[in-house]
């Protein structure tokens, strides 16, 4: 059953190295990600699941998986974004070496930043096109892989919220964004459910499907949402957020 869940964006900017002289901007979120971290500590989950999309690239087509699971010890890295740091999915050796997709990379960074050592992980990235539906039924499935389940959702919210912004200006971003917000803030699981497919492509928001895959988890746990970061740096919607 899931016992808590942090949801964070996961930007490469959230590494230091990769912002450069733009870092500070980011220390407050930073901070809201150590923090929701420590609620998952606190729950003393037996394994952690790292939730994120998978990297963009060729469209996907029915043969193509709409899931791909990490085992502990995958690597990553940050050189394709210019700087050499290296990352690690938790403690324990993979049997083979995998390539994390930027999102769990930036999780991994995250959790090796904090010094988690709390319960063995796995990372499992969700690639589009994929509908509410097999989101809702993931998460099911990851909730039931132990008895007590931490998920650390890695999702970014729209892309469109500011003229520079990679998406450009929509204005239907920042009202997505706020009711995103809103239903982590409450863990609002039906809300999460019905966030819309189509809009949240339009809006290039990367974890509608990973929201999505937390509200299936979450169906049956009863927990307490919190609100600990929102915002809209470099046009993009950032939360942190976290279920206990």
């Amino acid at each position: 059953m899931l016992v808590a869940a942090a949801v964070c964006p996961c930007p490469p900017l959230l590494v230091p190295e990769v912002a450069a002289g733009a870092a500070p901007e980011l220390d407050t979120a930073r901070a809201a990600c150590t923090d929701a971290l420590g609620v998952l500590a606190a729950a003393r989950p037996d394994l952690l699941i790292v939730l994120g999309p998978a990297d963009t690239g060729a469209p996907a087509d029915r043969d193509t998986p709409d899931t791909r699971a990490y085992a502990e010890g995958a690597r990553g890295s940050f050189r394709g974004f210019g700087v050499d740091v290296t990352v690690r999915l938790g403690q324990a050796g993979a049997t083979e070496p995998e390539e994390l997709p930027t999102s769990l990379a930036v999780a991994a960074w995250l959790l090796e930043r904090t010094g988690w050592s709390d319960a063995p992980m796995e990372g499992l990235a969700l690639r589009e096109p994929i509908s509410p539906e097999r989101c809702t039924d993931i998460g099911r499935a990851v909730a039931a892989r132990a008895d007590r389940v931490a998920m650390l959702v890695m999702a970014d919210a729209s892309a469109c919220r500011t003229l520079k912004a990679p998406g450009y200006l929509d204005p239907r971003a920042e009202p997505f964004d706020t009711e995103v917000a809103r239903a982590l803030s409450v863990a609002d699981i039906a809300a999460l459910k019905t966030l819309d497919r189509d809009l949240a492509r339009e809006l290039k928001a990367s974890g509608r499907a990973a929201w999505q895959t937390l509200a299936g988890a979450g169906e049956e746990a009863g927990l307490t949402g919190s609100l600990l970061y929102e915002g809209a740096p470099y046009g993009v919607g950032y939360l942190v957020a976290t279920w206990s």
